[in-house]
């Protein structure tokens, strides 16, 4: 009997679908290194993002595959990734930037930007985090970082904490006085920001935007080449009315809404039950509006708050509690999304 040669194997793959993508895994190319001996075959799966959410699904599904095939006794599959470039960013050395913003402050936007940001470190992924909040530059506290190291090279050195590298406007001012700044002095430290912080590569540039949707806000939506925007909201429906403006404000700046995050969702109680203290059905109206799904809803959990307050994120400090999963299961999503988006 003729031993099993690499075009059969390519066969049998054509018909391993990414259930996302809703392409054959060799149509996408993310067939690699396609070996066999004798009854082995070993090969690699490239996806898009190494925080698939689908990752097991689809290797057990070309393992399922190939193992069909008459005559293969063996199959070893590496999962790898490789996340795809947005051709709208030039010149920096960044794949993709994704914007996370709100129609108002206290919806807990930075939350959100640090776990988001951790979590995709954690995958796999290298990760930064530009904190853009004139208003209330916490990202630096919230991950545990007070200064920036020096410069090197003439250019500024990002602070690092749990894998993400991290530049905040909160680095330029002393501790407890106020920023004070208009537009266009915003718009220039943005720009230095992208050109002058030495980020080295990244798959992903978390930028937590400031609240509301007026001229800081849309000049630095114009002067960041966002690929991607998630709309942080609250159940209630005063939140809806205000995140529903920043869903306009990305909309009308051309920026693809990658979804929406519904946070302080509910409250797990401990007989079992679930109280929803804000009410319900924000998210998920707000999420119609905007034309793209509801990415997550994060629980209301005091380790999500203790951990911003220590420095200490929650996908860090308590990985297998409620608001941690649910931060895990946001960052797979706008990874996912994000990827379906630059496929287009």
């Amino acid at each position: 009997m003729p031993g099993i040669t690499e075009e059969q194997v390519l066969g049998a793959l054509r018909k391993v679908m990414d259930p996302e993508l809703n392409k054959d895994l060799v149509t996408l190319k993310m067939i690699k290194d396609v070996q066999v001996q004798d009854s082995k075959v070993a090969f690699t799966i490239e996806l898009t993002t190494p925080a698939c959410p689908l990752k097991e699904q689809i290797k057990e599904s070309a393992e399922a595959a190939v193992l069909a095939l008459e005559g293969v006794k063996s199959v070893d599959i590496t999962m790898g990734a490789q996340v795809p470039q947005d051709t709208k960013i030039k010149d920096l050395s960044i794949k993709n930037i994704i914007a996370i913003g709100s129609g108002k402050g206290g919806v807990g936007k930075s939350t959100i930007a640090v776990n988001l940001a951790v979590a995709l470190a954690q995958s796999g992924a290298k990760v930064g985090l530009m904190d853009a909040d004139i208003y209330g530059p916490n990202v630096p506290t919230m991950m545990g970082v007070d200064a920036l190291p020096p410069t090197k090279d003439g250019k500024i050195q990002t602070a690092e904490a749990y894998g993400v590298k991290v530049m905040s406007i909160g680095f330029m001012v002393a501790p407890g006085q106020p920023l004070i700044w208009r537009g266009p002095m915003l718009h220039s430290a943005i720009k230095q920001f992208l050109q002058d912080v030495d980020w080295g590569e990244l798959d992903y540039l978390i930028v937590d935007l400031p609240p509301g949707t007026g001229d800081v806000q849309l000049s630095l939506v114009q002067t960041v080449p966002l690929s991607g925007g998630v709309v942080v909201t609250m159940p209630q429906r005063v939140s809806f009315d205000d995140a529903a403006r920043a869903v306009s404000m990305f909309k009308k700046m051309d920026v693809p809404i990658l979804g929406v995050v519904e946070n302080m969702s509910y409250l797990n109680l401990e007989d079992g039950t679930v109280m929803r203290i804000f009410g319900e059905g924000g998210g998920q109206d707000l999420a119609r509006t905007a034309v793209a799904p509801l990415l997550a809803e994060i629980p209301i959990d005091e380790k999500i708050r203790a951990g911003g307050d220590q420095g200490n994120p929650v996908v860090v400090a308590d990985p297998e509690s409620p608001g941690a999963q649910a931060m895990r299961r946001l960052a797979e999503s706008v990874a996912s999304r994000m990827s379906m988006e630059i496929r287009k």
